[in-house]
């Protein structure tokens, strides 16, 4: 049984730990957060945005720096649903490692946290060791179908 933690409870939550986000609720329908971040004391602070809508996922964008920088010799984020949108895979769904009963400052904020931190070491090194499963195919199409919608240009041609 699915016993949702009420939008209130969330706000309050993320309002206590940290009090210098900004956060904006529609009753018990959606909720957005929006705070600077340093996930370590090595790191570079990233401005993340929290976006949750009643029956669906909770969804982590890095909304600061943008575009986040990307490791040598590639031409997308690793571990991500969208390059360009910043979109952050943070749980497998299918495994039902996320549920509306947890609080997102015991679950997504820290994961989100860690997925900096593993970025971090990306950027250095060239290789992911966050672990996960392996999406780039699926978030390079939602990139090219971003491009197309936007009439972008497309920054993946001819590399």
């Amino acid at each position: 049984m699915n016993n949702r933690k009420s939008l209130i409870i969330q706000e309050g939550t993320l309002s206590a730990k940290f009090p210098c986000s900004n956060t904006k609720r529609n009753r018990e329908n959606s909720l957005i957060w929006v705070c600077s971040i340093t996930p370590s004391p090595l790191s570079s602070t990233y401005t993340l945005k929290l976006r949750y809508l009643k029956d669906n996922e909770v969804k982590v964008y890095v909304i600061e720096p943008k575009p986040l920088a990307l490791a040598d010799g590639h031409l997308f984020l690793p571990h991500v649903y969208s390059t360009s949108e910043q979109s952050l895979c943070l749980f497998y769904s299918k495994a039902r490692e996320w549920n509306s009963s947890m609080l997102f400052t015991d679950t997504i904020i820290p994961w989100a946290c860690e997925w900096l931190v593993h970025y971090e070491c990306w950027v250095s090194t060239g290789k992911w060791n966050g672990g996960g499963i392996n999406h780039n195919t699926e978030s390079l199409k939602q990139d090219f179908k971003l491009n197309e919608t936007t009439n972008e240009p497309n920054r993946f041609k001819n590399k």
